[in-house]
């Protein structure tokens, strides 16, 4: 038998032919035990990278493209919805022309299997959703603290709440039983700044402040003027009826602000009394030199610049003179 029929039959047969070992072995052995070994390898790489992603992905690490259909608003609503029209307009520009640079953040939604609830990145849903297509999301575990935390930070790097807004934050978080320090820390305020917020947001009616909007340029003294004059009997029935003039919802949303707090500042003059007249002061023959009128908590003396403006320098100079002796003859309200 030849050395190649040996090796053929050793094969089939098992090796049981005394062929050499190195002849009936060394071909098929290294091909096979090579490539063998070698796929295995490829997929033992293959399930480690496999699974390096998975964990990346569910640490939040790795974003995933989700449908903006299963995506629902925080419970802590950061901002009024149908105030930025102009920013989703960009932001759906920005969308088409570059795509999402920017992953939103988004937990596995508590009580609805399937979903995911918005811990930041609320317009670009929305710009999204409107154009048709997915939103690029981290998917972190989150609780309710960690959720409020991650939308105030996000939102302190962007500085774009107004003060409204973040005082109706403020309070939604409060009344959602989230700890006042919490609150402090997911707006990056201290204990007096997240106090002032509060008193607006509970000071100012709901129905006001929807009706005014996000005031970009209204800060926090004049929304606790605002407050303030609301105090005065007849205040907020008077900043609603301003509300219901035809023309109040064309104004932009510092004008409305600016023609509520008017409205508040005309003080208690009952359901249909008119405004008291102005004081007037006249001198001897008759002729005005002053009027006084009274508007909210102000007082305000007008005099006549193109006639008494020497007069108007003149008792501006005498006013310290004049109020002290008026302070010491007034009656003593102290205890």
């Amino acid at each position: 038998m030849s050395k190649r029929t040996q090796s053929i039959r050793s094969l089939f047969a098992g090796g049981t032919e005394d062929a050499p070992a190195d002849e009936a072995r060394q071909p098929i052995q290294r091909v096979a035990s090579g490539a063998v070994r070698s796929l295995k390898d490829t997929f033992s790489e293959v399930e480690r990278d496999y699974e390096e992603l998975k964990q990346q992905v569910a640490s939040g690490a790795l974003p995933v493209e989700l449908d903006p259909g299963l995506l629902d608003p925080s419970p802590f609503a950061d901002r009024f919805v149908d105030q930025d029209l102009a920013a989703v307009e960009a932001l759906k520009t920005s969308l088409s022309e570059h795509g999402q640079e920017i992953p939103i953040l988004v937990r596995v939604h508590p009580s609805a299997p399937g979903r995911y609830q918005i811990a930041y990145g609320h317009r670009r849903v929305r710009a999204a959703s409107e154009l048709g297509i997915a939103v690029k999301a981290y998917v972190r575990e989150l609780d309710d603290d960690r959720l409020v935390v991650a939308q105030g930070v996000e939102n302190s790097a962007r500085e774009d709440l107004t003060f409204i807004e973040r005082a109706m934050f403020a309070l939604k978080l409060e009344d959602g039983g989230i700890q006042r320090s919490l609150i402090q820390t997911a707006l990056s305020v201290d204990r007096q700044e997240a106090q002032k917020l509060l008193s607006v947001a509970r000071g100012v009616p709901r129905s006001l402040i929807d009706a005014i909007g996000r005031a970009p340029k209204i800060g926090r003294p004049r929304w606790l003027d605002l407050v303030e004059s609301l105090k005065i009997a007849g205040a907020a029935k008077k900043a609603h009826k301003a509300t219901e003039d035809n023309s109040f919802a064309h104004k932009d949303s510092d004008d409305r602000f600016s023609v509520v707090l008017r409205a508040a500042k005309t003080g208690d003059v009952g359901n249909s009394a008119k405004p008291k007249a102005p004081a007037v002061a006249r001198s001897s023959d008759g002729k005005e030199i002053a009027t006084l009128s009274l508007t909210g908590k102000l007082c305000k003396i007008q005099i006549n610049r193109e006639q008494d403006e020497a007069f108007a320098s003149y008792l501006m100079e005498k006013l310290p003179e004049l109020y002290a002796k008026f302070r010491s003859n007034a009656p003593s309200t102290e205890d």
